[in-house]
């Protein structure tokens, strides 16, 4: 596979999992503390991200590294929030009271939500 390949692949893979979690470039570059214009330049195959920043973006982007350079398909997250991941990921270390009061609060600011986008229609 030549290293044009390889850039374009990336590319796609950089924007496909950017854009499932509905993010700019730009709030990307921000999360992963590099310039917008060389974030912009890895999407667009102009350029290949060292494979620390690779490992870097998979983080925030909650995938995996294979999947970002086209060895695995790419996967979807469930939670686009890469906060509300990380914390959705500690949920079963909590007790089972303290799992009952999280899931009355979610509900409860689901409900909210949904409620005030009725009333704004």
């Amino acid at each position: 596979m030549s290293t044009k390949h390889v850039a374009i692949q990336c590319a796609t893979r950089l924007k496909e999992a950017r854009e499932v979690r509905k993010m700019t470039q730009a709030r990307l570059a921000e999360l992963l503390s590099v310039d917008r214009r060389v974030y912009n330049r890895w999407e667009r195959g102009a350029s290949v991200p060292q494979l620390d920043a690779v490992v870097r973006i998979a983080q925030v982007l909650q995938t995996s590294v294979d999947s970002l350079v086209g060895l695995l398909p790419p996967t979807v997250p469930r939670i686009h929030n890469p906060q509300l991941q990380a914390l959705a990921a500690q949920m079963d270390s909590l007790s089972d009271e303290d799992q009952q009061a999280l899931i009355v609060l979610m509900d409860s600011l689901v409900k909210r939500s949904q409620m005030t986008k009725l009333l704004i229609s």
